[in-house]
């Protein structure tokens, strides 16, 4: 009789990659929301009569929902199961983008934006979490890596698509461009349907026979929910939502909030403003907008390299890589404000493909820290406190631009990426090449040497 392979070690089947498809609707609608604003902001300013104030508010509007959704999402999602709120959301986001059609204020700009990043916001620990606990851990950090690559492909079509809707749509392209996003969210909400509960989601509940039957389903009648090593509810105490703010939790959950924060106040300064900044940097105006398409690709280019380098390198080493490179690379611009326009293009590439791992991990690393019945909970938390810096950050960059100047505020993300770093090496886990259930429970942190171990137990075939 054949060994039965444990179900963190199989091999890739058809249900993996399509639930990879799905989940990726989330990152894609992510990163074109929150990027869109960017490409029609000098357009919406013109025709909304739009302060300086009603421009931060506007491009962080959406983070500021993010953070709401964040948390909420999170929350429900841990209450309810992943499969409720992984079709609801797509719905909210779908009507939201539409509905930036008849903008006519920028205080009704503002109200659209805000609720569209709630449901935003609620896709990511929805998604990530629903994902992580079906892949099996050698394809995990891979195939989540993808998912960030998707976000920034987003960003990309939202900029790609903007370009061309401005130079032939007239006046009123900015609305349309807008209001794009509901296609990709319709054909993700299409794909989604029928997607299954989470089987460990299920087991955390005590649902032990709907468990097994989706186990049977997606992986073969000769597993069970047994063999998704969870604990059963009578086994011992339940991690609550109050674990994340006290002992090895918290000290996880401190971890995630820092790195996030630190990861995304730059990148989404950079995404909101990138024509502004560029031509700041003395870029002239009718090149910086393909400078920040560039700069975009260039991000997807960073994150696809983590991809094959996450097993080798490990959780913490990337990390603490991602952040020195991507802030040694901001601080070059802030020492050279006045380089030339080739200069200023190949450190902000520098700083775009060095970035890649911190956004990986944002996926990836919060997911893997906390047990079944919290991590949705503790991704959405993440989420919600990273959004808070991103969008007081965002909000910041033109007054930053205006009266500190382009050096000095390169020079603060330079910093912003350093702590983050600080905080990885202090606070950061070695998970690498433990089970989901393992890496989530107190205790079984690895020694940072053990990344030898870690390329032998985890490359990929």
């Amino acid at each position: 009789m054949e060994k039965k392979v444990p179900l963190e070690d199989i091999p890739l089947n058809s249900f993996h990659k399509k639930l990879t498809v799905y989940s990726s609707g989330g990152p894609f609608l992510d990163g074109y929301v929150l990027s869109v604003i960017g490409v029609v902001m000098l357009q919406i300013t013109n025709e909304l009569q739009l302060t300086a104030l009603w421009q931060g508010l506007i491009a962080a509007s959406a983070l500021i929902g993010v953070f709401l959704g964040g948390f909420l999402g999170g929350w429900i999602t841990d209450k309810l199961g992943r499969k409720v709120l992984y079709l609801l959301d797509l719905i909210a986001i779908i009507a939201f983008s539409f509905a930036q059609l008849w903008v006519e204020s920028a205080l009704m700009l503002f109200v659209l934006r805000l609720i569209l990043g709630i449901a935003v916001g609620a896709d990511y620990p929805i998604a990530t979490s629903f994902l992580t606990e079906f892949l099996p851990r050698k394809y995990r950090g891979v195939l989540i890596s993808v998912m960030i690559v998707i976000w920034f492909m987003g960003a990309a079509s939202a900029y790609i698509v903007g370009e061309i809707a401005l130079r032939y749509f007239g006046d009123d392209a900015w609305r349309w461009v807008l209001a794009s996003a509901g296609i990709p969210g319709i054909l993700f909400l299409i794909a989604r349907s029928g997607t299954p509960e989470s089987p460990r989601w299920l087991v955390s509940k005590g649902r032990i026979a709907e468990a097994d039957a989706v186990v049977k389903k997606v992986f073969g009648p000769q597993y069970t929910a047994a063999d998704l090593q969870e604990s059963s509810p009578s086994s011992g105490p339940k991690a609550t939502v109050w674990s994340l703010f006290h002992s090895g939790y918290g000290k996880r959950m401190l971890f995630v909030c820092l790195f996030w924060t630190c990861s995304i106040i730059p990148i989404f300064a950079i995404y909101a403003f990138a024509p502004t900044v560029l031509t700041a940097m003395n870029v002239p105006a009718d090149q910086a907008s393909l400078g920040a398409v560039i700069i975009t690709i260039l991000f997807i280019v960073g994150c696809a390299l983590t991809a094959f380098i996450i097993n080798r390198l490990g959780r913490k080493r990337l990390l603490l890589h991602s952040f020195f490179w991507s802030g040694l690379m901001l601080l070059f611009l802030g020492l050279n404000p006045n380089a030339s326009n080739q200069t200023v293009m190949i450190l902000f590439a520098g700083y775009a493909i060095a970035v890649g791992g911190s956004q990986v991990l944002q996926y990836l690393y919060p997911n893997e820290l906390f047990p079944t019945e919290i991590r949705a909970t503790a991704v959405g938390l993440g989420t919600s406190i990273s959004r808070i810096g991103a969008a007081v950050g965002t909000y910041l960059v033109p007054i930053a631009l205006s009266d500190l100047g382009v050096a000095n505020t390169m020079i603060i993300a330079a910093g912003i990426c350093w702590v983050g770093g600080v905080a990885t090496w202090v606070l950061a886990p070695n998970i690498d090449a433990l089970t989901l259930s393992q890496a989530a429970s107190l205790g079984n942190e690895t020694p940072a040497v053990s990344n030898s171990a870690v390329t032998t137990r985890l490359k990929i075939d």
